[in-house]
């Protein structure tokens, strides 16, 4: 990979992580405001290292690995800068099977914010289709149903990498959901400073899970995975520390990261049928999206 296409996915995963983590800042600010300030410190300072390099550099390369296990452990971590041949073919044959199931789960991520979740309607339609939410399991079970159909008789292990997105989608779903019941207790003061923590810890890992498939839609390194979502996580933390409420007016922000991710599922889908999509194309579409929902945002907070 040249240096240039390098630096553009970094950046792009970078934006990526840090608009798709929004929710999670806003509910760690919340949190936080509850905790003693050596809990803050602890929090802001421990907890980012454990968010870089267990969270978002442990689950990138585990998942390359449980997709190719051939490779051992090393060599899921390395193998994208491997020139082994065998590595190579490894790599090739498994990563079909590691989009189409990370594209399954973004693509359903997407259409439960858009049919159930609430929102800032940011574009025509977006209300409409909301007032519809009963159709949003008949819309991703008839996905499932002609993901599954192309897949089987391409490669099985295709198929199966469909369900098991999908599976992963519904099991995350399941932990946020608990997680903003719980959030109710904390802002309660119910916990101690010790159990807080704890929770932002779990929930951030939940989080990062979307953060993470979506990265294998911009590359299949996991040294720039680390790098990239590491930085937006950096970045996440500062606006947790001090930008919250200004971030919180921008509204269409939300809108931006849950459009960026229908592309970029999109994306990998396509990628896994063997479109040949360049690498440069899911960050430019992630600037290019995010950057109108900013200027969307900038223009009504005026």
């Amino acid at each position: 990979m040249e240096i240039f296409s390098m630096i553009l996915v970094v950046l792009g995963l970078c934006l990526f992580e840090t608009i798709s983590s929004i929710d999670n800042a806003i509910i760690n600010a919340d949190v936080l405001s509850t905790m003693s300030k050596k809990a803050r410190r602890w929090f802001l300072l421990w907890g980012l290292l454990f968010a870089v390099f267990i969270v978002r550099g442990l689950l990138p390369w585990a998942i390359v690995w449980a997709a190719t296990p051939s490779l051992g452990p090393v060599g899921a971590l390395m193998s994208t800068f491997s020139s082994d041949p065998g590595v190579l073919e490894a790599v090739e044959s498994s990563a079909p099977v590691l989009l189409l199931g990370g594209g399954t789960f973004l693509v359903f991520l997407f259409f439960h914010w858009l049919f159930l979740e609430p929102k800032s309607y940011g574009l025509r339609g977006e209300k409409f289709i909301a007032s519809q939410g009963v159709w949003f399991f008949a819309v991703v079970s008839v996905l499932l149903t002609m993901l599954v159909y192309f897949a089987i008789n391409r490669n099985p292990m295709m198929a199966l990498g469909a369900v098991v997105g999908s599976t992963a989608f519904f099991i995350t779903h399941g932990f946020k959901q608990n997680a903003e019941e719980n959030e109710r207790k904390l802002m309660e003061g119910r916990m101690s400073d010790i159990s807080k923590l704890l929770y932002l810890e779990i929930i951030d890992a939940t989080f990062s899970i979307d953060g993470v498939i979506g990265a294998f839609a911009f590359t299949l390194s996991v040294p720039l995975i680390l790098l990239g979502n590491g930085l937006g996580a950096v970045v996440v933390r500062e606006i947790t520390i001090g930008n919250i409420e200004k971030i919180k007016k921008y509204k269409y922000l939300k809108n931006g990261a849950m459009y960026s991710i229908l592309c970029l599922g999109v994306i990998m889908i396509a990628d896994s049928f063997g479109r040949g999509i360049p690498s440069w194309l899911s960050p430019i579409i992630t600037f290019l999206v995010v950057g109108y929902f900013f200027y969307k945002s900038a223009k009504e907070a005026k």
